[in-house]
């Protein structure tokens, strides 16, 4: 079996979710995170083992922030660089919802073929 296929299938729909996946847990954040610390709760709500590379979770932290669905700031660390956290804003809440009904919808249509339920 050609594992290189998993892979690229695993990581073209990686590509996909990961905006989702940020929102999600930003949104159930009672606090400002930043990106390790986001890749790390990532890593141990799966096992041990994150989808997502800690590299990809940065640009998309970015792009979230400047199409204004997170807020951001600088925090100095006397442990190495200054760390930016993430705050979800209202907008980003509305876009999450909508984001997740697109989820619902897209992985029920999958589902009834994966599954054999399609008529």
């Amino acid at each position: 079996m050609d594992d290189s296929l998993a892979r690229k299938f695993q990581k073209d729909l990686n590509a996909g979710l990961v905006a989702l996946v940020l929102l999600g847990v930003l949104d159930k954040s009672t606090a400002d995170l930043y990106g390790y610390e986001i890749a790390k709760h990532l890593q141990r709500t799966n096992q041990g083992e994150s989808l997502f590379k800690e590299g990809t979770i940065y640009p998309v932290l970015r792009t979230l922030a400047a199409a204004g669905l997170l807020t951001s700031r600088v925090v100095p660390s006397y442990s190495g660089p200054p760390r930016r956290y993430y705050r979800i804003t209202d907008e980003g809440r509305a876009m999450l919802a909508q984001w997740s009904d697109i989820w619902r919808q897209t992985r029920g249509f999958v589902d009834r073929f994966i599954e054999g339920t399609a008529v």
